[in-house]
């Protein structure tokens, strides 16, 4: 287990480059299997879960390099095996072995799949969907005698379940349409990755319409992770410093800009890169999550330490109504909330160094900030949550003047 030594009440100023994003990296790797070719993926972030993606694809043949800051996923031999149940249960995109297992070798084990424990996170509509391109499920198994165009009406917009639904779909024999996808930019980046090793597809009518098409190897590069950017703008923001990002998918973040500015924050942003600092009074905000485009529910667990920090303010969450166990994890800090049964109330909340712990990835990330800004030195313990979404976070925090070592 890792934990963070973070001796806080610094001001962060400076400089950060966004890595690429967590959330789109992980399709495109899964999908690199239904190329079956050689795919090149540049700006793949380092971090556990995309390392442990890789694992998964090399139990399955698949011959992986890196280097000069390129991903190359070569996919041309492989072989059905079953994935050892401790990598899938490691990461939640192990779900998109769903698409890309029954794309490729007409099976797929449902082992236990991973990732944040946060809230249910079923898997019905992947299964759902499976079944609606011929899959018939045995046990726990998903089997297929190749799939079958068809025409998918998801019931809320998944992006695991659009994810698989492309993945089978773009293999499939015959014409699918989808219908009631989700639009986060990850998805469309996953579209692109998908087109250029050949895909063909169409967004026209609220649907997705996929043509079958040959594919081999592909190439992208990955979109700047929004939900990084927006922990470092926080950063900045709730030591009271200034934060300029580069590389940041602007365009992918005004509900998280607007909140800042509720929050008193005067946010510069261009195409690719901002900046935000405090520079008027605040008053309580309501934070609600909804998928894209409104506010990330990645971001909320930030954003309720912004409002701790400032007056306070309402937290709900549509995608993950339950999504509130962080709050444990910020209480050490000085952080009071009241949690009700649509959400929770955040109080403004006098901020102390702290013993904590990272209870998740971004509920880490939210324990982290309260250490950055507390004075004296807290601890946060299992750091290697945090690990898994953030790239260099304490060469990133460093270069901004935060002091801050992991064991």
């Amino acid at each position: 287990m890792k934990t963070a030594f973070i001796h806080g009440g610094t001001p962060l100023v400076g400089n950060v480059s966004v890595s690429g994003s967590k959330n789109a990296a992980l399709p495109i790797i899964f999908a690199s299997l239904i190329t079956r070719g050689v795919s090149r993926i540049r700006r793949a972030p380092l971090i556990g879960d995309t390392l442990a993606a890789l694992d998964i694809l090399r139990a399955l043949g698949a011959v992986i390099s890196f280097e000069n800051g390129e991903l190359t996923v070569d996919c041309r031999a492989l072989r059905y095996a079953p994935v050892p149940r401790e990598l899938t249960c490691s990461i939640r995109a192990s779900t998109y072995l769903i698409g890309s297992e029954l794309s490729v070798f007409g099976k797929c084990e449902l082992s236990g799949f991973g990732g944040c424990g946060f809230s249910e996170r079923p898997v019905d509509m992947h299964i759902e969907a499976a079944q609606r391109f011929g899959a018939e499920l045995h046990g726990d198994t998903l089997i297929c005698d190749g799939l079958r165009g068809c025409e998918v009406r998801l019931r809320l917009p998944s992006v695991g379940a659009t994810v698989n639904s492309l993945l089978m779909a773009c293999s499939a024999v015959g014409e699918s349409r989808i219908y009631g996808y989700a639009r986060e930019p990850h998805v469309f980046a996953l579209i692109d990755f998908l087109r250029s090793a050949g895909a063909q597809i169409e967004e026209q009518d609220g649907a997705l319409d996929v043509s079958p098409a040959p594919l081999c190897g592909g190439y992208v590069r990955v979109i700047g992770d929004m939900i990084e950017a927006g922990t470092y703008l926080a950063a900045g923001l709730i030591t009271d410093g200034r934060v300029t990002l580069s590389e940041c998918p602007c365009s992918d973040m005004y509900a998280f800009f607007e909140l800042l500015e509720r929050l008193g924050a005067r946010v510069d942003a261009s195409e690719t890169s901002v900046c935000a600092e405090y520079a008027a009074s605040a008053s309580p905000a309501a934070v609600v999550a909804e998928p894209y485009p409104g506010f990330p529910t990645d971001l909320q667990p930030i954003a309720a330490t912004l409002l701790s920090t400032r007056m306070g303010g309402t937290v709900e969450d549509r995608v993950f109504p339950k999504r509130f166990g962080y709050l444990s994890a910020l209480a050490p800090f000085g952080v009071a909330s009241v949690l009700g049964p649509t959400g929770a109330r955040i109080i403004p909340s006098r901020i102390a160094s702290a013993t904590s712990y990272a209870p998740d990835l971004r509920g880490g990330a939210a324990a982290m900030l309260l250490a950055l800004s507390a004075d004296g030195e807290s601890r946060v313990s299992g750091f290697e949550s945090v690990l898994r979404g953030y790239e260099y976070v304490d060469t990133k925090l460093r270069s901004l003047g935060a002091s801050i070592r992991i064991d």
